[in-house]
């Protein structure tokens, strides 16, 4: 009951943030929306579905990568990253809020995206929907972790990218399987064991990188 309790006050605390500075939320539907519309314009008149689908996944990866590169911004810009390490509270529950909080994030624009893919390219499906709702724990549970690692670098804008995007590939073709085959099981079933051995993974280790 204590880490439900101490991820839920971690979880408002960054919400609440999120809410006060409206930073990371309206450039992420900017960001899609952009995306969307060049795509539209750009993509030939007689593309495949397939080919659109594929784009939906890139813009989804991205527009993640604009919510995890700013999930520790505010800890350090304030420098208040020690201060959580310190707290009497198990350190996974900070790299489990800030997932949490991401996944909000990411989903609040998809909300947006989704219908708006719909609208420019073709219509979206069952499996789709499903596809990209583990692939949005996926995204989350291991962008947070690499953002983590790569907060205090000085090189942060570049390196949490290069780590995070070759991880994000599995992802990325287990949700374009889901979208586009008759019988999606197989890759909605991948999607949710990456994100059981992923979540497991980073959850055991997030203590050792705060640390160091």
């Amino acid at each position: 009951m204590r880490y439900a309790a101490d991820v839920g006050a971690l979880t408002r605390k960054d919400l609440l943030l999120e809410l006060r500075a409206r930073d990371t939320l309206p450039s992420m539907l900017l960001f899609v929306v952009a995306v969307f519309v060049v795509f539209h314009f750009s993509l030939p008149a007689k593309s495949s579905d397939l080919a659109a689908t594929g784009l939906l996944w890139v813009a989804i990866v991205f527009t993640a990568l604009l919510a995890l590169g700013r999930a520790f911004v505010p800890e350090r810009e304030q420098r208040v990253m020690d201060a959580l390490v310190l707290a009497p509270c198990d350190r996974s529950a900070i790299w489990l809020a800030k997932s949490l909080a991401t996944l909000t994030f990411l989903a609040a624009a998809e909300v947006v995206a989704l219908p708006l893919f719909a609208l420019f390219f073709h219509g979206i499906n069952g499996a789709t929907v499903a596809g990209v709702a583990l692939a949005d724990l996926g995204i989350c549970t291991v962008g947070t972790f690499v953002g983590a690692t790569a907060v205090l670098t000085r090189a942060r804008e570049l390196i949490a990218p290069l780590l995070f995007l070759p991880l994000a590939i599995p992802l990325i073709i287990g949700g374009v399987g889901a979208s586009v085959v008759a019988a999606p099981g197989r890759y909605l079933g991948f999607l949710a064991l990456y994100d059981l051995l992923f979540a497991l993974l980073c959850w055991a280790a997030f203590e050792y990188v705060v640390t160091e």
